[in-house]
């Protein structure tokens, strides 16, 4: 690798009094950032197809010869597909200390195994939890110390901003942590176990759906009046035609999208039910666009193709936009309290259902789990033709409803 920075040239180096920002390579992407503040190390990388960067820290505390170290350092974590900034945040909140048996250690631990089977989203939620709730009370002490006592306190403290349901969560949050310890030969037992009706009961609460066709026409001819960003627009219309998660419809990208097959192919890791398709051996969802939804992806291709994502956001169109996105639109069209963007997958649902739908090909389409692991693989195989003409019939269901008709007969072709 070419060096192109010495000491005495870093020395020479000017602050920019101009409020501008210069920067300085060195090689291999480790460069001097200058501004009118001072000098800073970095290390611009790519992980994951994602670009980033790492601080090494200012010069001249850190000098020429230790950011290469560090940049060295940094380099070789890559090489073994560890991400330098996650792996400096995780030093961090253990206190550099990895192969201990405190509850942070052995959790973080857990998490960097379990993470790359569940969505992105729910891994953010987690890593959350761990480190607001649970690492501030529990994290420190030692696996084989905690008591259920202990444990309770902390839930208690969750409870006491009425986060019931949260609280129910990080509880077995907690007893999934300690059961890797006792796979791993750190604990004894769950601790978690003897806490069983100690915490208040919550009730989960169901999203508001509008399942009567002429009020659902309505809400389709407002939706069709809205306003907002073409992006937002795109999306909201899209909703009702593909029976996905929010999430699972904000993170959509190009490389997914099939138009000459009429095909949206999302893989498990950005599905919310991937642990249950990959019980089933599949790897990915299957969602056939009909020719209104084909006829919405081609608007804002024109906008967004030249970008990963299909939907992206207002502020970086290399981001993906918020998943309440159409959860925002609803509410202001007035339909917070009767509609959601989840609530879209319960509209089809029932009405694909009062029409005498085969149920199985219904779930299949929602991606929800099949318990007969069986059925399950015959379904996956089974459904895929007979879901694409149930959503083509669906959206020109919708299309007659938005239309103004008031209660249409839904009929399967011969």
């Amino acid at each position: 690798m070419h060096r192109k920075l010495s000491d005495l040239k870093i020395r020479k180096i000017k602050l920019q009094q101009d409020g501008r920002t210069k920067k300085y390579t060195d090689g291999g992407r480790l460069y001097l950032l200058v501004n009118s503040k001072g000098k800073y190390w970095r290390y611009g990388y790519n992980f994951q197809k994602k670009q980033k960067s790492i601080s090494f820290g200012v010069y001249p505390e850190i000098s020429l010869m230790d950011a290469r170290i560090a940049h060295q350092e940094a380099r070789e974590l890559l090489s073994r597909g560890i991400d330098p900034l996650a792996h400096r945040k995780m030093k961090q909140i253990t206190g550099g200390v990895m192969d201990n048996n405190t509850f942070q250690a052995v959790g973080l631990e857990w998490f960097a195994m379990w993470k790359d089977d569940n969505s992105e989203n729910h891994m953010q939620r987690t890593l959350v939890r761990l480190e607001k709730d649970i690492f501030p009370w529990i994290g420190s002490r030692p696996m084989i110390d905690i008591e259920p006592p202990e444990i309770l306190m902390l839930l208690r403290r969750v409870e006491s901003r009425g986060a019931f349901e949260t609280a129910h969560r990080v509880k077995q949050l907690i007893g999934q942590v300690f059961r890797y310890a006792v796979a791993t030969g750190r604990a004894q037992r769950d601790q978690t176990a003897d806490l069983k009706g100690a915490l208040k009961p919550y009730r989960k609460k169901h999203f508001p759906a509008i399942t009567d066709p002429i009020e659902f026409g309505h809400l389709l001819r407002v939706i069709e009046e809205y306003r907002g960003s073409l992006v937002v627009r795109c999306a909201f219309k899209l909703s009702p035609l593909v029976m996905l998660r929010p999430n699972e419809l904000a993170g959509a990208k190009w490389s997914e999208i099939d138009f000459n097959t009429a095909t949206w192919t999302i893989p498990v890791k950005r599905m919310k039910a991937k642990k249950y398709i990959k019980e089933e051996n599949a790897t990915s969802h299957i969602v056939p666009l009909s020719k209104q939804a084909i006829v919405i992806l081609r608007e804002i291709e024109l906008l967004t193709g030249r970008f990963e994502h299909v939907f992206t956001g207002a502020r970086n169109r290399r981001k993906p936009m918020s998943s309440a996105s159409v959860n925002m639109a609803l509410k202001r069209l007035g339909y917070g309290e009767t509609m959601k963007a989840h609530s879209f997958r319960t509209t089809a649902s029932t009405l694909l259902n009062q029409m005498n739908y085969n149920p199985d090909a219904i779930e299949r389409q929602l991606a929800h789990k099949d318990k007969d692991r069986v059925r399950a693989v015959y379904n996956r195989a089974e459904y895929v033709e007979e879901r694409r003409d149930m959503l083509q019939h669906w959206a020109d269901y919708l299309d007659s409803l938005r239309e103004g008709a008031d209660i249409i007969p839904f009929k399967k072709k011969a």
